[in-house]
């Protein structure tokens, strides 16, 4: 007999992005603890505006799944991290800097569980979905330098008067 879990996720349903909690709001992602210098940093972030800079929906949450919307607004300074589930992402518009690589529309990049990882939105920010086999997943924040959080403070301070009016970009 299948449990409840396994039933709720083999059923025929429909997500509606009208619907979708935030990131934060669906419980999907915990955040492990951070040091005291990123908490120092990140209180200076979040002070400068951070939270104007993303956002993030939960589409699709069930078991052994989760689809994630993320919009990422140009200037926003994503730390260095982690995951402890593996995530397929897929631009949908904008662009991204991942290492040495520009990637666009239709292109897409995949990481390992608890593989260090960050990028860049382009000029106009990025817009894409991350796909994940799992509905958990946690936020390992691996930011370890105070420069890292400075640089970050004033990239928010110096975008934070656009982010409010930004809209995200265009597929061409």
């Amino acid at each position: 007999m299948a449990d409840r879990d396994e039933t709720a996720a083999a059923e025929f349903r429909i997500f509606r992005a009208k619907d979708a909690p935030s990131l934060m709001e669906s419980g999907c992602m915990t955040v492990e603890p951070y040091t005291p210098v990123q908490r120092e940093g990140m209180d200076k972030v979040l002070a400068a505006g951070f939270l104007e800079g993303d956002e993030v929906r939960v589409l699709v949450d069930l078991p052994g799944f989760s689809l994630t919307h993320v919009w990422f607004k140009p200037g926003y300074p994503l730390p260095l991290h982690s995951h402890d589930a593996d995530c397929l992402y897929y631009v949908i518009a904008g662009s991204i800097r991942l290492g040495t690589e520009d990637l666009g529309p239709r292109d897409s990049f995949f990481v390992p569980a608890n593989v260090p990882y960050a990028y860049r939105p382009g000029p106009e920010g990025v817009e894409l979905l991350e796909f994940r086999q799992q509905g958990k997943f946690n936020f390992v924040n691996l930011a370890k330098g105070a420069e890292f959080w400075d640089k970050a403070a004033a990239q928010v301070t110096a975008h934070r008067e656009g982010w409010k009016t930004a809209e995200p970009p265009r597929l061409n």
